[in-house]
């Protein structure tokens, strides 16, 4: 599916991205993977993170 959001080149974003088990500790145990997976996906997509927070089952990021 398509979402409609605003594809301006240099825009920046906020978003928050929750795992579906409001109780778990995934993020934050598998911290080392989700570092490696950014890492990947910059390196294909690049992209600046400005800021993100990483809690146990949710994050908040900025990115341009």
């Amino acid at each position: 599916m398509r979402y409609r959001r605003a594809n301006a080149a240099g825009g920046t974003y906020f978003f928050t991205v929750n795992v579906a088990e409001r109780r778990s500790d995934l993020l934050v145990r598998h911290i080392d993977d989700l570092r490696a997976t950014m890492k990947t996906v910059k390196d294909a997509h690049p992209f600046a993170i400005l800021a993100m927070v990483v809690l146990p089952e949710h994050l908040h990021a900025i990115w341009r």
